[in-house]
Order: C-alpha cells, then structure tokens, then sequence
C-alpha cells in the first residue's frame, strides 16, 4: 500500500470526493491496520488460561471460522476494508468484500494490490454492486450458509433492513 500511496489517495479523491491530503492520510492510516493484523498473526497460538477450578486448565485454540464478509461504507473507503480484511485475513479466513455502491475503485484497488503481494486468488474478494442490487447482494451474504462473519458499517437505516436483522 506504502508504494502505491498517491495512486490509492488519488483513487479515494476521485471517487468519494475527500480532499487530496485527507485520502493519502487514509491510506497511511489504512497500512497501518495490516501492519498491526500482520503482526498479530504471529501471535495466534494456544493460550493456556488459569481456571476456576484447581484440577482443570483452560485451553483456547485460534481457528479461522470460514468466509467473512465484509460489508464497508463510501466514507472510508480504504480505511474501513484494510480494518476488516486485515483481522480476517490474520485469523485465516478468506473475505467477500462488498464496498459501498459510490466507492467499489478503493476495494478494486486493494484487491489487485493483494494479488500483487502473493495473496492466493479466492481468498480477497469483491463484489461490487449498483445501488439497485445493494439490498439484495447484503441479503445474500448475510443468509448464506457459506459465510461464517460477517462485518458491516453502515447506516442505521441498513443495518435495520429486515431480512438482514432475521439472521445471527
């Protein structure tokens, strides 16, 4: 991301309308939620926890749980993906990105930006949507039995559409 900085900022101007210096802020801010995630995936091990009872111990494995989708809002367009996708990613999950209707060219972005750094084909990816589809492709990745996560930040007016609310 640090290489492709003012391609990436560029992007942020010219398809949400952020001031030039506020979007190349957004992707330094947005690199630093992958360096973060990068390095606590070093960290995910066993953790042995003390436990209430003398004669028991408590052992907590870290597992991916499966596809995570991440569904992201116009306003941060870089920042709110690499925040997502960064903590999934680091557990072993693979990701559905769906970007808001006005910004997909950030998430496009960064999904080529992974492909170049080694990211195996399947696991980053978008789905971008017109705003007519906006409803019926969040429906899809909430009820699908094929994701496990799902991340949204959103309206309130979204988030309380009601077939999303009828799911877990």
């Amino acid at each position: 991301m640090m290489e492709n900085k003012e391609e990436l900022a560029r992007i942020i101007t010219a398809e949400s309308g952020k001031p030039l210096k506020e979007a190349q802020g957004e992707i330094m801010y947005s690199a630093s939620f992958l360096e973060w995630f990068a390095e606590e995936a070093r960290r995910i091990y066993g953790d042995v926890i003390p436990a209430s009872a003398k004669d028991r111990r408590v052992l907590v494995l870290k597992q991916p749980v499966g596809v995570a989708a991440i569904i992201t809002p116009w306003n941060f367009p870089s920042a709110m993906i690499t925040r997502k996708v960064g903590a999934a990613l680091a557990a072993g999950c693979t990701v559905v990105v769906k970007p808001a209707e006005d910004t997909p060219l950030s998430a496009l972005a960064l999904g080529e930006l992974a492909n170049q750094a080694g990211i195996p084909a399947g696991v980053y990816n978008v789905v971008p949507c017109s705003r007519q589809q906006t409803a019926a492709v969040g429906e899809v990745l909430c009820t699908d039995p094929l994701v496990s996560k799902i991340s949204f930040t959103g309206s309130t007016a979204t988030g309380k559409v009601q077939t999303w609310t009828e799911y877990p």
